[in-house]
């Protein structure tokens, strides 16, 4: 293997991760209909220590637009209720005979633009982070072609391969964000 290819390969795993971190961020975000992500890892503050939602309760989804939180126990109903208050998902919780329903407005056009606007700074510091990847792998690559590690015509081939591997990584946050932004729009 060409030490240009151990460069591009180190880089694979980070580029995983945006890949992942955006999926993570998309998931949160909401469409017409909703989903248990939009809550589930909401942070709660519990007898001094901090855990994702789901680790608290069942989360269910009653169609259309509603989500119930069903707490393992009654003590945990009002710091679940103060994290979904404190985190802003666009709907407030209600607790309702030991469980807690949130009922999502169905979106308007104008909440919809702001959601498709998301989307797009999303995809968009994905790209940068990506770009920020792609730019440390070809100076290493540039720096290892001035000591004479690696040969010239290698630094343009793997240029060139690390340009295709960046365009792949790009096509997936663009397919992505369009497939979000289709299911805002539902």
């Amino acid at each position: 293997m060409n030490s240009y290819q151990e460069i591009i390969n180190k880089i694979k795993p980070e580029l995983e991760k945006v890949i992942k971190y955006l999926e993570g961020k998309l998931s949160r975000i909401r469409t017409g209909r909703v989903t248990p992500a939009l809550v589930e890892d909401v942070v709660v503050e519990c007898f001094g220590n901090k855990f994702p939602l789901k680790q608290l309760g069942a989360i269910t989804v009653s169609p259309p637009r509603q989500i119930v939180i069903q707490p393992w126990d009654k003590s945990y109903l009002e710091p679940i209720e103060k994290a979904l208050f404190k985190a802003e998902i666009g709907a407030n919780p209600v607790v309702d005979k030991g469980v807690i329903r949130i009922n999502f407005p169905p979106l308007t056009g104008e909440a919809k633009n702001n959601l498709i606007r998301m989307v797009s700074q999303n995809q968009e510091e994905a790209r940068k982070t990506i770009r920020r990847w792609r730019d440390e792998a070809w100076r290493e690559i540039q720096e290892k072609a001035r000591e004479g590690k690696i040969r010239e015509d290698d630094k343009y081939r793997a240029k060139k391969e690390l340009q295709e591997l960046i365009d792949e990584y790009n096509e997936k946050i663009e397919e992505m964000g369009e497939k979000k932004k289709k299911e805002i729009l539902e």
